[in-house]
């Protein structure tokens, strides 16, 4: 690897144009106080936003189990942060890990009785505030793109190599 020149300059930044700073600043902002709303109306139930992803991720796999590995990348959190998730969530009786047979360093999160009757208590509650603090608000055109939108967002940082690098 060939060692930086001293004197490069750096690439020009490519500043955001004022729309592009509005969409941005805007969606900061709305998705912060969304997720902060959602995990307040959680707090009832005694889940957080995290707590309720596991078990509802939990919830649609076979067996209500899954691979503590993939499960870290469909909730969307590290592995050291699942992990750390997984132990306040099997002190609460919500979930058990169990050693994977096959992959002696594999572990699979098991959703428990009481995590299936807690996440069965929170949904209704959850749903309906999804609803009131964000379906509610958009068209149904608005609705289909945002969905799209999201999934061009998605599919880039899928693809990036920079955030697997690490």
């Amino acid at each position: 690897m060939a060692p930086k020149a001293r004197n490069a300059t750096p690439p020009t930044p490519r500043w955001l144009n004022p729309a592009e700073m509005k969409a941005w600043r805007r969606y900061i902002v709305s998705s912060r106080r969304l997720l902060e709303a959602l995990d307040l109306d959680l707090a009832d139930h005694d889940l957080s936003m995290s707590d309720y992803e596991i078990l509802a991720q939990l919830s649609d796999a076979p067996e209500r189990r899954m691979r503590m590995s993939e499960l870290a990348d469909i909730a969307m959190l590290s592995r050291s942060r699942l992990s750390h998730r997984m132990k306040v969530m099997e002190k609460e009786g919500w979930v058990k890990r169990e050693a994977c047979p096959v992959d002696k360093r594999g572990y699979f999160a098991v959703m428990t009785p009481k995590g299936w009757k807690a996440i069965v208590a929170a949904a209704p509650d959850h749903v309906e505030s999804v609803r009131t603090r964000f379906i509610d608000h958009l068209s149904k055109a608005d609705q289909v793109a945002l969905a799209q939108i999201f999934e061009k967002v998605a599919d880039a940082l899928r693809d990036d190599p920079s955030l697997h690098e690490k």
